[in-house]
């Protein structure tokens, strides 16, 4: 399936278990170490900032103190400008500012007054970046460029991002603010349907003015997170509410009540059939996939190379179910540890008893879909 634009999560949402590192998501990032800014650190420059280009890329054996040694500045400055301490991490590629944000400030000018440029956000689970965009009310492209982001790039709990501001027009301090224009009417949303996709038009955008969900639009065409869609191709834009539990479209609908089935069957309680189901919904978004990262297949990803069986076998729904829930009825016996095998994990958190089955590389992301799980289990269980 090809690489994506598709202008929406950055995963947050993609998580890949040990055997099954990529999954149909998103957004991949090499990792900064989470930093704190520095307190009232004045931001000063040894030399004019003419004499440092505005913006540095990390090269491999930086550090910061040479960066800043390199141009001319102080570490602190540069710590400063870029929100960074001294345990901080870079890495390879990062972008650097190293001019800006003069502590010296300029004469004040009562005659204008403007937003701040941007201001800065804390990542938390389940974030993504068409959330944390529409949360500010800036675009999703805006927040990718103002954090050197692409749509392949991966945030996470804990990541600080910029959130660039809209600057206000420089107006007289005495100046009343300008009575706001009446609201024009919102344009209904669009039918459902066939739609064909425009230059600029993103699955989020598209979503959005069909009053559905991404997963939605998604599912009905049969693309991934990672998909691409250009102009002239047409989509399939499903109705409103069309899913039989919030979401999901039918084909989902359909593997989600056969896991709920098999669970039920082999006396599991509902909370261990809301974890398979969180687990194949950040796995394989609910479908029986017949790609992934390196070997991973089907609802789960698993691997027929650490165990799980053989390729038809992974594919096969009603055995790879059973092999997630293991217990007396695993089809793969004592080769492969399913759900039920786990000791005490119906004391576990939610993540970490979908991580104990799949030991994914991104744990955290299975919580997100703890409470949708819970929901499609009442609506389909």
């Amino acid at each position: 399936m090809p690489a994506a634009v598709i202008g929406s999560i950055a995963l947050a949402l993609t998580a890949s278990p040990a055997h099954a590192e990529t999954r149909p998501v998103d957004e991949r990032l090499l990792r900064v170490v989470p930093p704190k800014v520095l307190g009232a650190v004045g931001v000063t420059s040894k030399i004019p900032a003419t004499k440092a280009p505005a913006a540095y890329t990390v090269q491999r054996g930086d550090t910061i103190s040479a960066i800043a040694s390199k141009f001319g500045l102080r570490t602190v400055d540069v710590l400063a400008l870029n929100g960074l301490t001294w345990r901080s991490t870079i890495y390879p590629g990062q972008v650097i500012t190293l001019v800006g944000g003069s502590a010296a400030a300029a004469p004040s000018t009562p005659a204008k007054a403007a937003a701040p440029a941007s201001a800065s956000y804390v990542v938390t689970a389940g974030d993504t970046i068409s959330a944390i965009a529409s949360r500010h009310g800036v675009s999703i492209q805006a927040v990718l460029a103002a954090n050197q982001l692409g749509w392949s790039s991966i945030i996470y709990p804990g990541q600080k991002l910029a959130i660039p501001g809209k600057v206000l027009a420089s107006v007289p301090a005495s100046s009343p603010a300008p009575a706001p224009a009446p609201a024009a009417p919102a344009p209904a949303p669009a039918p459902a349907g066939a739609y064909e996709v425009k230059a600029g038009d993103t699955i989020s955008t598209i979503a959005s003015r069909h009053g559905v969900s991404i997963q939605a639009v998604l599912g009905a065409n049969g693309l991934g997170w990672s998909s691409i869609i250009y102009p002239g191709q047409k989509l399939t834009i499903p109705a409103k509410g069309s899913g039989s539990a919030a979401g999901l479209d039918s084909e989902q609908v359909g593997n989600a009540t056969l896991i709920i089935q098999i669970g039920r069957e082999l006396g599991v309680p509902d909370r261990g059939i809301a974890i398979a189901l969180g687990t194949s919904m950040q796995e394989s978004w609910l479908r029986n996939l017949d790609w992934g990262d390196r070997d991973s297949l089907g609802l789960f990803q698993q691997r027929p190379s650490t165990g799980w069986g053989t390729a038809a076998q992974v594919r096969d729904k009603v055995r790879s179910i059973k092999a997630f829930y293991g217990g007396s009825s695993d089809p793969n016996g004592a080769n492969t540890r399913g759900l039920l095998d786990i000791p005490g994990w119906q004391k576990m958190s939610y993540t970490d008893a979908a991580q104990a089955v799949q030991i994914s590389a991104y744990p955290d992301r299975y919580a997100q879909w703890e409470k949708p799980a819970f929901a499609w289990l009442a609506a389909l269980g």
